[in-house]
């Protein structure tokens, strides 16, 4: 059972966030329709689940070799060199998303020290910022999972076309 939640963790997130945010939606159109009033915290749930939802799944394709490529340069490439281009691919990537943790942490941090609050609900805001630094770490963890089975399949692995 734990294997299955480590291993589909950003799945299990994702499907529970969706449904969620889908059931909020609906409650909140049929109250609307029904009594002329509205969930005013509505607007600002549904807006942080969609942030959460896009990070995590990120993180999901990640770890499927599904995210954002650009692979004809890679493709073009001779053998040889496919493996230098391939690790410093994986460099740039786990940089850029290990600067975005550390950015999306010192902003949670910045948040929390000034004392802002969220506009619909009054919770203190960096309650909603709390779970990007933890979600860049995890595409971080699931991309090197990725990139560690790319280099064993080595350079005649297929690229899954999104």
């Amino acid at each position: 059972m734990i294997r299955l939640i480590l291993r589909d963790f950003e799945k299990i997130v994702c499907a529970l966030l969706f449904l969620s945010m889908t059931a909020l939606g609906f409650v909140n159109v049929v109250v609307r329709y029904g009594t002329n009033l509205s969930f005013a915290a509505t607007e600002e749930l549904l807006v942080n689940g969609f942030l959460l939802l896009t990070v995590f799944g990120a993180a999901l394709a990640a770890r499927r070799g599904e995210h954002l490529a650009v692979t004809m340069v890679h493709d073009l490439l001779p053998r040889p060199l496919w493996l230098p281009v391939f690790l410093i691919s994986v460099t740039l990537s786990v940089t850029l998303l290990a600067f975005s943790a550390w950015f999306s942490w010192e902003a949670m941090m910045n948040i929390r020290r000034v004392g802002m609050r969220s506009y619909g609900l009054g919770l203190p805001a960096w309650y909603y910022q709390a779970a990007l630094p933890f979600g860049f770490g995890l595409i971080i963890i699931r991309y090197l999972q990725y990139s560690w089975e790319a280099l064993r399949a080595g350079p005649t692995r297929i690229v899954p076309h999104v």
